[in-house]
């Protein structure tokens, strides 16, 4: 790990001030940031930061720690018109939460199914969101060729093992996966995040976050230097009880999805009025499978509909040597998540 400096904020202004310090003091005269040379970031729960600044993957010049903010950030407020969650509210807190267990049981569930019980009780939401990908070129900074982590250099995933990458918004220059499981519950909810920056507040859809990779892999989202995430929110709907997280992976306990669906429904007398369907282990980025929903409504959700929902969700998946097989799978994963749904009470 590299020498970098610690900061405590005890307020989003000084967080974000501080984040601004850092980007002045790596800076040369020109006001560009030094070659080589990463700006500040926040840390809360650290489970993805330090793991990779021990890797060598990241290595800010500054720190700037954020659990010391007020009470808000660390609330959960549920009302009839929705669900807010604070940033630093913790994965445990969340997924053990009774209201948010029965009305908007697919947060839950993703959040429960995600990392190890020790993991939860340390990570927060906000960084949950913005973990970055477990692509093994990533995390090896042996290997050269990483557009992600070394703008320029190439994709070693392309040619090589690639079981774990996605197959759905890649790019000639990506293919490394979104591993992420809370935010395609998130996704599937419409559900919005509210900013503080630089430049001041705003509140952007959840589905606005993330950034596919295109020619630009290392820009992952659409935050500025020096924003930070500071609570998420998600409308109620008829839709948010009769919801679940389905996860296939290779081990029942603290493994990433190899292919993953969030689903809510909203059905009458079992024909679908609102279908919610976002996958997880196969993409990019969170992805929200708007083909799939809108071919559901008006139909009854049997197995037939929900096979051809599942064939329209990977119409456009672009599989490579060693993940094709998370085309079939992704589609029995949607195809198992749409029936179980329609089972649950709404």
């Amino acid at each position: 790990m590299r020498p970098f400096t610690y900061t405590r904020a005890t307020s989003t202004n000084a967080a974000t001030q501080s984040y601004g310090a850092s980007n002045a003091a790596e800076a040369d005269t020109s006001g560009n940031l030094v070659q080589g040379r990463f700006p500040a970031e926040y840390i809360a729960g650290g489970t993805t930061l330090l793991d990779l600044m021990k890797l060598d993957v990241m290595q800010p010049a500054r720190v700037v720690d954020i659990t010391g903010l007020d009470q808000s950030h660390s609330a959960i407020e549920v009302t009839q018109a929705g669900l807010k969650l604070g940033a630093l509210v913790k994965m445990s807190a969340a997924a053990d939460h009774p209201a948010i267990i029965k009305a908007y049981p697919v947060l839950a569930q993703s959040l429960t199914l995600a990392a190890s019980a020790q993991l939860r009780n340390m990570a927060t939401l906000g960084g949950n969101v913005l973990q970055r990908t477990r692509c093994n070129y990533f995390r090896d900074p042996s290997w050269t060729a990483c557009n992600k982590r070394n703008p320029g250099s190439g994709c070693a995933a392309l040619q090589g093992v690639n079981r774990q990458n996605a197959i759905l918004g890649t790019s000639p220059d990506c293919i490394a996966t979104y591993h992420g499981d809370f935010a395609q519950a998130l996704i599937a909810l419409d559900a919005t995040v509210d900013i503080v920056g630089p430049k001041g507040n705003r509140t952007i859809a959840f589905s606005a976050l993330h950034r596919e990779p295109g020619s630009t892999p290392n820009v992952e989202t659409t935050l500025a230097p020096g924003d930070l995430i500071t609570s998420l929110s998600v409308p109620a709907g008829p839709w948010t009880r009769r919801s679940l997280y389905l996860k296939i992976r290779d081990r029942q306990s603290y493994e990433y999805a190899l292919a993953s669906a969030a689903v809510a429904l909203d059905l009458d007398q079992g024909v679908v009025r609102h279908a919610r369907i976002a996958l997880g282990g196969v993409a990019t980025v969170p992805w929200r499978a708007k083909d799939a929903e809108a071919a559901l409504i008006g139909k009854p959700l049997d197995e037939n509909a929900a096979t051809n929902a599942a064939r329209i969700a990977f119409a456009g998946a672009a599989p490579r040597e060693h993940n094709a097989y998370k085309v079939a799978l992704g589609q029995k994963t949607v195809v198992r998540a749409l029936l179980q749904a329609a089972t649950l009470e709404g």
